[in-house]
């Protein structure tokens, strides 16, 4: 959601954002292993609703040529640094043309954190305890190279505020002639899997409305266990709004779906995607409401992609992630201590 933060606030400098999306040759020789193929990052991307094209295999350094190629008046980045792998600024070029412009970087999340706490798999974050030392360890050595650790990389934590929502919500009403739609989950780490599972439910109607629960952290943990999920309620909202199928969220969503929420929200269809439903907490199903008035539908997304998945490849390339985000932080530091010459000689 910190990506489609910055969507959001490119969209709104201009009239048509077309974003680049580098392919993975170009990002393992910059920055390590991508966590998603390109082709799901390009999927990803083209679903957020701030997007109006994607320019595929873009070249890690932006230039006036790629401006021109697409037509563009200009090009915008985060207020972090990128630098190419040998340190440079990538966006030299363009911000000397005068064709650069800058958005606020979302606070509270990064690539880099959310890898912290899938390699952790403690529970840390979901308790009141502060004090579980592991977890403190190991934010404190994921973001952290050796010397002190860079604005940009390091964690911190995010704030919901009703102004987010808003800047994310449609703000849409249902209207007359709409297919009401509601499926639940807990829409963990956003990924390619809901995004085809959304689009396959969006195909369903001719003018569909989709609803989407999102249940609350204590209720997901007790379903899929270990430290799940990783993303909290609040940022969970913030990625599925994000999404162009999405109408609307409702935040902390009941496990069961009743026959009160089926009339308040006048949900014609209720969906679920192939992964397994765990009974309530009573061992009733969840959905026998919606099955008992012959609305519910399974809906095959295609996709075998899930947060557990997602989990996996993480693990898997953890020695490579952690050397990446030392060195990335590194680099950060170095330019930051370069700026600081800078200052201290005017």
């Amino acid at each position: 959601y910190g990506h489609s933060n910055q969507l959001r606030q490119a969209r709104a400098m201009g009239d048509y954002l077309i974003v680049g999306v580098h392919t993975d040759e170009e990002i393992a020789k910059h920055k390590g292993p991508p966590v998603f193929t390109q082709e799901e990052r390009y999927k990803m991307v083209q679903a957020i609703k701030w997007v109006d094209e994607i320019a595929p295999g873009a070249p890690y350094v932006t230039t006036l040529e790629t401006l021109d190629k697409y037509n563009c008046d200009f090009c915008v980045h985060g207020d972090d640094i990128t630098l190419t792998i040998d340190g440079k600024d990538t966006y030299e070029e363009v911000k000397t043309a005068g064709r650069y412009r800058e958005c606020k970087r979302t606070q509270g999340v990064s690539t880099t954190d959310l890898v912290g706490r899938m390699l952790l798999m403690t529970k840390a974050h979901h308790s009141n305890i502060d004090e579980d030392l592991d977890y403190r360890k190991h934010t404190d050595n994921f973001g952290k190279g050796p010397k002190g650790h860079s604005p940009w990389t390091g964690v911190s934590q995010f704030l919901q505020t009703s102004q987010k929502i808003i800047q994310f919500a449609s703000g849409k009403e249902p209207q007359p002639g709409d297919t009401i739609i509601y499926v639940a989950g807990a829409f963990d780490l956003f990924h390619i899997g809901h995004v085809d599972f959304l689009e396959k439910v969006h195909q369903l109607a001719d003018r569909p409305y989709i609803i989407a629960g999102l249940h609350f952290d204590q209720e997901v943990n007790r379903y899929k266990g270990k430290n799940y999920p990783i993303m909290n309620i609040h940022e969970r909202t913030l990625s599925v709004l994000a999404c162009r199928y999405v109408s609307e969220v409702v935040i902390g969503a009941p496990y069961a779906v009743t026959a009160d929420l089926l009339e308040h929200f006048r949900v014609t269809l209720v969906c679920h995607g192939m992964t397994e439903v765990v009974p309530d907490k009573d061992g009733s199903d969840p959905y026998e409401e919606p099955k008992r008035r012959g609305i519910f539908q399974l809906v095959d997304s295609g996709s075998n992609l899930t947060t557990d998945l997602i989990v996996q490849r993480i693990i898997k390339n953890r020695l490579e992630f952690e050397a990446r985000n030392q060195k990335k932080e590194a680099k950060e530091l170095a330019v930051l201590e370069a700026m600081k010459r800078l200052e201290e000689k005017h």
